[in-house]
């Protein structure tokens, strides 16, 4: 893994491409993708489970909470046997932003980790590796999971609340399972708990970094007065600044800026490959 200092960008790109993949699932659709074979920045993998949560309450839809939903994927370099858990976001975002009161809780796993906000710990506490009530969550799981072969490394991966979720699970397995040393990739997430909770993470989890678009408003929420962000930050900027005048990139609209597809345009333009395409929409 690289340096939590440098952030490697090829690597960066594929995890987000990995998230991507789990977008093209409907919520609704709760068939396990066990088996599947995915390519995520030319490399190859199968899944070993999918992962199913109750979405996300809000006040505009409170019985949302309730729903079963497909939430992510488990899945297994087919070269190297690394593991990759990659977590999509919620439909609800944009009622999560309007009306969430950030109320914090007792981080529910680990003594003394502080406080974590009340919707995101609640989803997190319903993620499980099966459909059916009763099934495993993916902490406990995740020892006893069908890995075709010996689990390498393993990176937890998440896109806007999915980043929440991604940094509330890379805790959980870095302090509660044998897989110690997690790295953690996300994308336009929020703040996950308070400034006890970032501390914790950032002395647990050695290997993260939180990719952030500056216009995006997703990253500046909860507001900081009670949350803080774990490291390590990585910015993208979504206006060519040279040569002048400045050049604006992406569409300036709320679901533009937090969209995926710009995470993954912004990044391509500072790697060697290919310049990954936006949405259409959000050309500007």
């Amino acid at each position: 893994m690289p340096t939590p200092s440098t952030l490697d960008v090829t690597q960066a790109i594929q995890f987000a491409q990995l998230v991507n993949l789990t977008y093209g699932t409907p919520p609704g659709d709760l068939t396990n993708a066990a088996g599947q074979a995915l390519s995520a920045g030319g490399v190859d993998y199968t899944v070993v489970t999918t992962i199913y949560a109750n979405d996300l309450a809000t006040d505009m839809n409170p019985a949302r909470g309730v729903d079963e939903v497909s939430i992510g994927l488990i899945c297994q370099e087919d070269k190297t046997g690394d593991v990759a858990i990659a977590i999509r976001g919620t439909e609800g975002w944009l009622e999560w932003i309007h009306d969430a009161d950030f109320l914090l809780v007792p981080c529910p796993f680990l003594a003394g980790a502080g406080h974590t906000e009340d919707g995101f710990t609640d989803m997190y506490e319903s993620l499980r590796t099966g459909a059916t009530p009763g099934s495993p969550t993916v902490v406990n799981a995740l020892g006893n999971l069908p890995f075709a072969q010996p689990v390498g490394s393993v990176t937890i991966c998440g896109h806007s609340l999915g980043g929440a979720l991604a940094t509330l699970l890379a805790l959980d397995v870095a302090a509660n399972t044998t897989f110690t040393n997690p790295a953690v990739y996300t994308y336009g997430s929020p703040r996950t708990g308070d400034s006890l909770f970032a501390g914790t993470f950032d002395q647990v989890v050695k290997n993260s970094w939180r990719v952030a678009n500056r216009l995006d408003i997703v990253p500046a929420l909860p507001p900081p007065l009670d949350y803080e962000h774990v490291l390590n930050p990585v910015e993208l900027i979504p206006v060519r600044l040279v040569p002048w005048p400045p050049e604006t990139l992406v569409k300036y609209t709320v679901s533009c800026e937090h969209s995926l597809a710009t995470y993954l345009y912004l990044l391509s333009l500072q790697s060697t490959g290919a310049t990954l395409p936006l949405e259409p929409g959000c050309k500007p």
